[in-house]
């Protein structure tokens, strides 16, 4: 049931929300641009694939390099993300 609070959003399948007013689809909070550019949201291919939070990072700053920020400054955070998750391995 969708509340009077939120009167742009319907339900699809359980526990999933999707905006249905246009001006809300590529909004900076629930869809920014530098995320939603291809084919599949950043996220949902993250999720789908299962990635723990350093390799999810990773894969997050590689997708929107070149297109928020620093290119350069994109990838290396991806790669201290993989680095990170190294070393966390290697601890196990």
């Amino acid at each position: 049931m969708v509340s009077k609070k939120e009167p742009f959003k319907v339900a699809v399948k359980e526990l999933k929300w999707v905006n249905i007013a246009p001006s809300l689809e590529n909004n900076a909070i629930d869809h920014p641009s530098h995320y939603t550019d291809g084919n599949i949201e950043v996220i949902d291919f993250i999720e789908d694939k299962k990635f723990n939070y350093h390799r999810g990072n990773a894969i997050k700053y590689i997708s929107r390099a070149g297109k928020k920020n620093n290119e350069i400054e994109d990838i290396q955070k991806a790669i201290w993300y993989l680095k990170r998750d190294i070393e966390r391995m290697k601890t196990k």
